[in-house]
């Protein structure tokens, strides 16, 4: 299993252990980007057009919703490679 492989897992297992780094990674090979936050907040916000924006805070641990978040893009995206 590779790398990537083993990274879509762990999202969609909601892994506990899960870093921002590791949400950015998934969340921008899916096309959304990122907008650093403005005036010294922790909370990134993703993009991507015609979708809803992922706003995550760049804490450890990241909380299960966030990774709940990610989960759902990727399911969604896995639905629509399948299509």
């Amino acid at each position: 299993m590779s790398k990537w492989d083993k990274l879509l897992s762990r999202v969609l297992s909601l892994d506990n252990n899960m870093r921002f780094d590791e949400l950015r990674k998934v969340l921008e090979s899916f096309g959304y980007t990122m907008s650093a936050p403005a005036g010294g907040s922790s909370h990134y916000t993703f993009r991507k057009k015609g979708k809803s924006p992922i706003t995550i805070p760049k804490h450890a641990p990241i909380k299960k919703i966030y990774v709940e978040l990610v989960r759902t893009v990727v399911e969604e995206e896995m639905d629509h490679e399948n299509d």
